[in-house]
């Protein structure tokens, strides 16, 4: 199935959890917390300008990784796989690697 974001949103799909603590320690599902890094999979085509009926382009690009808030985005399933539907405005910046 092939999903497109329609207008600001963008499609994430978040980091996988850490499943051992830095010292080695594993966790138990209940007490992994979910990663708020993920990798832009898709983008719609941006806010639309209304004096101008424009779209304006996106200041993040698909295959960026980027930081989001906690509570940011819509979860959803695609093909057994877990992405977050979110706007531009939801994200608080990128990482470069």
């Amino acid at each position: 199935m092939k999903v497109k974001p329609l207008g600001d949103k963008l499609i994430v799909q978040r980091s996988e959890a850490a499943d051992r603590t830095e010292s080695g320690i594993y966790l138990p599902e209940s007490a992994k917390y979910k990663p708020r890094e993920g990798k832009i999979m898709a983008v719609g085509n941006g806010n639309l300008n209304r004096y101008t009926c424009e779209y304006l382009p996106f200041t993040v690009k698909k295959v960026d990784r980027v930081i989001f808030s906690s509570y940011a985005g819509t979860e959803i399933k695609i093909d057994g796989a877990e992405y977050l539907i979110m706007t531009e405005d939801d994200i608080l910046g990128t990482i470069d690697s």
